[in-house]
């Protein structure tokens, strides 16, 4: 099986660093080939990357998907029958379509390949600009990333990286997006970005699952009286507060609002909100909204809350909360601020005011 990963973004936006970068820290041990395609003739960056052990095949007689069946097509054939790689990168002319350069890939038969992430490198400082003079070919390669990493984020004020966020969000709602600055990242970390592992929605889905294993097996009486239902017969209570029943039987009685014949999954008897930011908070701020939480009737009942967040002292900030417990402390950078709560009832929109995340 080979991996096909795309780098697609403009020119300068940083693309070649990247991969520089990837190619020392994320792609250790695996058989790489490059296939990049400047717009002109000559490739100016194929020097360092044959002297890093990466075979080069260059097209530089036009954009990639100028030449959609045809060359790129038999390059591409011609990698994977020579070199028979771990994975190929594809660099596209930064002039390009993502859409196009996906879907010449996706043409390609009778070999055992994989789409492993289609990554868009964007500079911050001039996302907007580009957005407004090119935007056709920009909102493609933002539309169709499955991960968006920001370059030259460093300088860049607060109010004008949350601009260039909302606006590749626009185009973009579901893509990972890279706001820390790349030199506090290791590549694994951005690989993982790129890959959709250990994204927003694994972080919650883990919290959930966690929470309802200690809500099944762990909780208190205090606990269990908040989730259960207050209203059913004693005899029904005693049923359900029992700690040894069935995980079906556990999920049917604990949650508020469908009739008692129907089974129920722990995303039904439990809520969640999240919100990726990358804005920077000091650990007192922190401290101040998870001991804010206990306010049930404000935040609805809050059971957990875990994120990590960039600090305004240049460290990180990692949190874990549990009611009338907040644990915060300074920790390893993360590709973008993320924040997760878990609970019943909760009102997302004072979550995300209270984190400043409107």
């Amino acid at each position: 099986m080979t991996k096909i990963t795309i780098f697609s973004g403009f020119l300068g936006a940083g693309k070649t660093t990247l991969i520089k970068k990837l190619i020392k820290e994320g792609y250790n041990g695996e058989k790489l080939v490059l296939i990049e395609n400047e717009f002109g003739q000559i490739g100016i960056d194929g020097g360092f990357l044959k002297d890093a052990g990466v075979e080069i095949t260059e097209m530089n007689s036009g954009c990639i998907c100028c030449s959609l069946v045809g060359d790129f097509g038999e390059a591409l054939v011609k990698v994977l029958d020579e070199y028979k790689p771990d994975r190929i990168l594809i660099e596209p002319s930064g002039v390009g379509k993502l859409s196009d350069v996906i879907n010449a890939v996706r043409r390609i038969d009778a070999h055992d390949v994989e789409l492993d992430g289609f990554t868009t490198v964007v500079d911050a400082k001039k996302c907007k600009m580009y957005q407004k003079n090119f935007g056709e070919f920009f909102d493609n390669q933002i539309t169709y990333a499955s991960c968006i990493i920001l370059s030259h984020t460093s300088g860049l004020s607060q109010e004008k990286l949350n601009q260039a966020v909302a606006l590749l969000r626009r185009f973009n709602p579901a893509a990972s997006i890279v706001t820390t600055e790349w030199d506090e990242l290791s590549g694994s970390q951005l690989v993982d970005a790129m890959t959709q592992k250990n994204t927003l929605d694994d972080e919650l889905k883990a919290l959930l699952e966690q929470e309802h294993h200690h809500h099944h097996h762990d909780h208190d009486h205090d606990e269990h009286e908040r989730c259960c239902h207050h209203d059913h017969d004693h005899d029904e209570h005693e049923r359900c507060c029992h700690h040894d029943h069935e995980h079906d039987e556990h999920e049917h009685c604990c949650h508020h609002d469908h009739d008692h014949e129907h089974h129920h999954h722990a995303d039904e008897v439990f809520t969640s909100w999240g919100a990726e930011t990358p804005r920077p908070y000091s650990i007192k701020a922190i401290t101040v909204a998870l001991e804010a939480l206990a306010d049930e009737e404000k935040y609805g009942i809050v059971l957990r809350a875990k994120g990590i967040v960039a600090g305004e002292d240049g460290q990180w900030i990692h949190f874990d909360y549990i009611p009338g417990v907040p644990d915060v402390r300074n920790g390893s950078a993360e590709t973008t601020g993320r924040l997760c709560v878990i609970g019943s009832k909760l009102n997302e929109e004072a979550i995300a005011k209270l984190f400043c995340v409107e």
